[in-house]
């Protein structure tokens, strides 16, 4: 079977046209010209399937597009997931877990500025690109929202309607007599957005988990197993894709 190139066109509704880069994509590299089939999202939601009906490819490619059908799209999982993650010292680390975890599915990004991060500075140009990417991959027509780094104390001030988690790798007694920590996957609930807090390559501070807790969230372990931040947080977007997908 051919394989299908989507296209992102988040302003498709009102210039019916694709943005200059992946115009130049579709005109230059794949080699596509007046009257080819086109499909396009705008990464809110809907799939648009059309026919190209200009193909300039020169120094500005231009592509514009007569749009036949609007397909809604339907998001698999059955509320809104959201992870905010504490970037690593290495990059390559969190733009493989912006692809994998938006391959999975998720409907935000959040960053986080920690007591022991070791990245205080995060550019999210390149972050989006890459979940832009991930989602014509894998076919989807939700774009994640890619936030900016905050400090976690910032964070943990934000409204979120929803279930808050905080992974992290203290035993309950050492935040307070009374705390319980259980697995992620069976306390999380279908049906209601979730959000899962994993922390830096140092972990959160033991005052960071206790402030975290005061703020709504409740601390959960993600299984047995020791887990680098950035394999910690694809987990967690794993589990809770699941129980929303169920």
């Amino acid at each position: 079977m051919k394989e299908q190139h989507l296209f992102y066109a988040p302003e498709l509704r009102q210039t019916f046209r694709l943005p200059e880069d992946e115009a130049a994509h579709a005109l230059r590299v794949l080699r596509m010209k007046e009257g080819d089939a086109i499909w396009t999202t705008d990464g809110k939601g809907t799939f648009f399937h059309g026919t190209i009906t200009l193909a300039e490819a020169r120094k500005h490619a231009q592509c514009s597009i007569d749009v036949r059908e609007e397909q809604a799209w339907q998001q698999p999982w059955a509320a809104n997931i959201a992870l905010a993650v504490a970037p690593t010292k290495s990059m390559d680390r969190m733009e493989w877990l912006a692809e994998k975890a938006t391959e999975i599915g998720l409907n935000a990004f959040h960053f986080l500025d920690c007591a022991n991060s070791e990245r205080k500075v995060l550019k999210t140009e390149r972050i989006e690109k890459i979940v832009v990417s991930a989602m014509k991959q894998s076919h989807k027509a939700l774009k994640p929202t890619v936030h900016p780094l905050l400090r976690l104390r910032d964070f943990l001030a934000l409204p979120f309607d929803g279930d808050k988690f905080i992974a992290h790798c203290y035993a309950p007694t050492d935040i307070s007599p009374q705390s319980e920590k259980p697995f992620l996957f069976d306390v999380l609930r279908k049906a209601h957005p979730a959000l899962v807090l994993v922390g830096p390559e140092g972990d959160f501070s033991l005052e960071e988990v206790r402030a975290a807790e005061a703020a709504g969230f409740r601390s959960v372990h993600l299984g047995q197993s020791r887990l680098r931040t950035e394999t910690a947080a694809l987990v967690a977007v794993q589990l809770m894709n699941l129980k929303q997908s169920l």
